[in-house]
Formats: C-alpha cells, structure tokens, sequence
C-alpha cells in the first residue's frame, strides 16, 4: 500500500507524523480529512529541485486542494499559484500570495472574471480561443493594462491516462489547435492590449510516460520559433501519483531530464497539484454496518461520494486501511450511505475483519477530495486538519445543518447578480 514516513503505521497504529490517526478522530469525529504538512512540503521540494535545472517557475494548482493552510504552507516555500476561476484567484490572495504569483488558467472565463483578474493585476493568463483573446483585450483597453498571455496549445496528443483528465486530444474542449495558435502570433497587432509571450500545453493528468509531453513541447516550440519574443512555456502539470501497490509511472526526475535539453533558452513554468497533495492527505471514515450480500461482503461506512468522488467518476481506486493493522480476511465493498448505487469507496478493498465503530483510512485522499465534496443527500462537508510533527490543527470546521441552510435563508432580498463574489 503507498504508505511513506509520514503516513505509517507505528506498533500497530495509523500515524500521520508523530499523531496516532485514532486521536483525531476521537477529537474531531469521521468522515475527516487529515494532511500532513511534512509530506506536502517533501514533495514540493523534490519537484522544486526536480526543475531546478530548468529554472522553472512553479505554480501550485488550486483546484486539487485549496484550503487558505495549504495555500499559505505553499506559498511560503516559494510557489506560484495556478488558479481556474476568480474564485480561485480571490482565495489566493486572501491567503497573502502576490497577484503577479498568479496565473489564470480555465477554458470558459466569463468576462466578470477575466476584468476581476485584470483588476488584481494577475501575472499571467492562459487564454484558451480566439474569442477569449479578443474579449480580454478589449476589457485590458478599457482599464488601461498590457496582462502577459499564454495560449493555450492543443497539441492534438492524446495522453494514456484516463478519458476523463485527458486534455490535449483533438477531442477535448481544451486550448486551440496549431493552426489557430499559428494565425494569432501572426495577427497579434490585431489585439494590441495583450502581451502574448508564450505557450501553455498541459496535456492532461496522470501521465503515464513523457513521450506525449515532449511531443507537445516540440509542437509548441515550432511554432513559437518565428517569434523571438515568446519564450515562456508551461508545460502545465500531470505528474502522476501511485494509488496502489504496483502502479509505476515516471517520476517528476524523469520528466525533468527529458525536457532539460529541449527548454535551453526558453522560461519553463509548472502548474503541479495533485503531486504535491495527493498522498498528503487521507479520509478518516468510521464502519457502521457489516452485512453480507450474495457473496460479497459490504462495510458501509459514514463516509460516501460527497466527501469523495473520485471512486464514482473516475473508478479511482484509493487504498481502504485500518487504523489498527490486522490481517486481511478477504475481499471487501466499502460502501458509504449516500442513496446511490455508485456510491462505493472501495470493490474490493483486503481488510480485516471489522465491526460497527471501527475506524479506516482511505489512502491518497489530499486531491480532489475536499475541492470537489458535495451536500448531495444534505450531508455536511468533513473537518480538514492538518498535522504537523506532534501537534495539529482543523483548518476547516465541519460543516452543520445550520451553514446548509443560511444562503437560504439570509438575505434572499439582497440578492447579487454579479458572479463574482466580494470583488
């Protein structure tokens, strides 16, 4: 199971740093996210010096975890942040990360967004079609500014990854074809309040080799050749992450070597998330029923796809462990107890046997976890607590009945059309 010395076991126990994982969730309750500041940190760096060589410039991405600590955890190392909404953009500021550490990223921004980012004075934006370009050049003429743009390149390479984080096939609604690139750097004098001085390719996530990646790297390099001023390219991120015993993909050394001759003179740029947080993080979860179905047997549990997705979307399969370890007695459903048949956490996870009040950890939770948590089934979202050494903190407060119900109602006269909150 991908355990490492942050998340171990200990005599027995579950530990997250030097905290036995029963301890918080005696303090804190389940389903709980817990994260370890420690992992976080070691796996920034290990990408930070990955890069080191190329210079590059890391920019967290915010949509796998966004909680203000981790946020705030990051930014202190160093990295930039790589949002995909002005909701994004908004929350990193709040955490104190300068604008021009930000790079605005998404492939529908409304123009109620891109003004907000130009008003914060973002430092970099990915624009993702010819519509978008123009659009932002007007409303950069209207407030007097020059933003830095990257365009977005869809290389037409399908990444071997799953369908559904795949980005840069000729199928996806991502980026522009070369194409459409090569006529906007022959045309820039056509948008003139924009500042077009590189290329963005990230080609999806979970890539399973760098073959694909230094493809699109050579595409864009070919086309950007002509014009000497543009020479920041953003490879995006992708690096990938083992859920199971067993998984082996390149590690970010790997992409780093094979790019290394291919960006001599050029300015490189990361937008990492889900290597950074991933396997920071868990979902403490608690068994409330044992039952036997068929020939299965079923852990329900009170944890479910509204604290974690990604079993139901993507058929990820995160590793299912006791807090206290025991030997595995067979195949198990771990089910959570949302009304909905895809509402499964694990199909076949090797646990002990388990009662009623046992508690578990689903493995390699820190991404798109929280970030995509629901009130499906008016289910509260969990706690998130971070851990550092012996000591840690709850960093989000669970959720009550109360916050469920307060947009609803509290000033429902006053309502805002703008769909940019507190700009």
């Amino acid at each position: 199971m991908p355990l490492h010395e942050s998340i171990c076991y200990r005599d027995g126990t579950l530990y997250c740093e030097s905290v036995p994982l029963d301890a918080i969730a005696d303090a804190v309750g389940t389903p709980a996210y817990v994260y370890s500041a420690a992992r976080i940190r070691a796996n920034a760096a290990r990408l930070q010096a990955a890069f080191a060589p190329l210079d590059a410039a890391v920019h967290y991405s915010l949509k796998a975890n966004a909680n203000l600590a981790i946020i705030r955890l990051l930014a202190a190392l160093g990295l930039g942040m790589d949002a995909v909404s002005a909701g994004e953009i908004h929350r990193a500021l709040h955490a104190g990360v300068a604008a021009e550490r930000i790079v605005f990223a998404g492939v529908g921004k409304t123009p109620a967004e891109l003004a907000y980012a130009l008003e914060a004075g973002v430092g970099w934006i990915n624009v993702e079609s010819r519509d978008e370009l123009h659009l932002l050049d007007r409303l950069a003429a209207q407030r007097g500014t020059w933003p830095r743009v990257a365009l977005r390149l869809n290389p037409g390479v399908h990444a071997r990854t799953h369908h559904h984080i795949a980005t840069g096939h000729a199928g996806a609604k991502f980026g522009m074809d070369a194409s459409t690139v090569a006529a906007i750097l022959a045309q820039r004098g056509a948008t003139p309040h924009v500042r077009i001085e590189g290329l963005h390719v990230h080609i999806g996530s979970q890539l399973g080799s760098v073959d694909e990646t230094l493809t699109a790297v050579r595409e864009a390099q070919a086309l950007a050749g002509p014009y000497p001023d543009v020479r920041t390219l953003n490879i995006g991120g992708g690096f990938p992450v083992a859920y199971r015993d067993g998984d082996e993909y390149p590690p970010p050394e790997a992409f780093a070597e094979a790019l290394r001759p291919h960006l001599v003179g050029w300015q490189a740029k990361l937008e990492p998330g889900r290597s950074i947080v991933a396997d920071a993080g868990l979902l403490l979860i608690s068994v409330l029923y044992v039952k036997h179905q068929g020939n299965s047997r079923f852990v329900i549990v009170d944890g479910s796809m509204t604290e974690l997705i990604r079993p139901a979307l993507y058929d990820a399969q995160h590793p299912v462990v006791p807090l206290r370890a025991a030997p595995a007695t067979g195949s198990t459903i771990v089910a959570g107890p949302v009304c909905e048949s895809a509402d499964i956490l694990h199909r076949g996870a090797a646990l002990p046997t388990v009662n009623p009040g046992d508690r578990l950890a689903i493995l390699v939770a820190g991404a798109y976890g929280m970030t995509m948590a629901s009130n499906y089934n008016q289910r509260v979202r969990p706690p998130e607590v971070l851990v550092e050494g012996e000591s840690w903190r709850i960093v989000r407060r669970r959720e009550t009945w109360d916050d469920l119900l307060r947009l609803e109602e509290s000033d429902t006269e006053r309502g805002s059309l703008d769909p940019v909150p507190d700009t």
